[in-house]
């Protein structure tokens, strides 16, 4: 489904655990790391397709998550033609994007990569809040960088909490300051705060594999599907050649 100037109307996902930090995900047999997104199917609205793509992509339900804020309008990025295949170039353009910002209110444990027969991750884990900036593909930088300074505004942190956290960006322009709390914004109701997502928390046996929890001067390794482990590195334009293709073969399914 494209709208009458070529883009494919889609919903981001900024995932936060108790920290302000974000989740981050390896798209499968990739070297790529993006945000959950996905596109807004006929008859949905933006919020019930963010909740579908949320289960669909990191296995976690509505009750698992609260919406702390959302953009005000569309953000556009267009797609480099020589990612797009050739029978729908001069048609699609590329994404318009509604985002939302989200504070989980599960534990790690509950991330399900594989939920589906068709996996958009194969690892993932928590970065600072604009370190994304740094290493997303040139041509959806712009729409990061807006979305993260727009949604900004929504973080608060805890009036006496640790400076490294403040991370920022060379992309950053103008950031939001964040509010001061005495305590971390609470989750659903119901939800204890044990339950939250803590920076250093990892499932059980990846913590084995990592010779025990990670500290905080310690690098964490990414949570993984499989064992092998990964890296993280600016991704590469030639690498997100098939996950773009594949947003665009949707398109042509949807009948754009």
């Amino acid at each position: 489904m494209l709208d009458r100037e070529g883009f494919r109307p889609n919903v981001g996902i900024i995932l936060l655990n108790a920290h302000n930090e974000v989740w981050w995900g390896k798209r499968v047999r990739e070297h790529s790391w993006q945000f959950p997104q996905g596109g807004i199917k006929y008859g949905e609205t933006p919020e019930q397709a963010m909740y579908r793509e949320l289960e669909e992509e990191i296995g976690l339900r509505q009750e698992h998550v609260k919406i702390v804020g959302r953009t005000r309008d569309w953000l556009r990025y267009e797609v480099p033609d020589h990612f797009i295949k050739r029978e729908i170039r001069g048609h699609y353009r590329g994404q318009k994007q509604i985002w939302f910002l989200l504070r989980m209110c599960a534990r790690d444990n509950d991330v399900n990569l594989r939920l589906t027969d068709h996996p958009e991750f194969d690892a993932w884990r928590w970065h600072d809040y604009w370190v994304p900036l740094d290493v997303v593909i040139e041509f959806k930088r712009e729409v990061y960088q807006r979305a993260l300074q727009e949604l900004s505004r929504f973080l608060t942190w805890p009036a006496h909490g640790n400076s490294q956290h403040r991370h920022t960006s060379r992309y950053l322009r103008q950031p939001h300051a964040p509010r001061a709390v005495t305590a971390p914004a609470p989750c659903a109701e119901g939800v204890p705060a044990s339950a939250a997502a803590q920076p250093g928390a990892q499932p059980e046996a990846l913590q084995q594999q990592a010779g025990g929890p990670a500290g905080r001067g310690q690098p964490r390794p990414p949570r993984q599907a499989p064992a092998t482990p990964v890296t993280i590195a600016p991704a590469a334009p030639a690498a997100l050649a098939p996950a773009v293709q594949e947003e665009a073969a949707d398109v042509v399914k949807a009948g754009g």
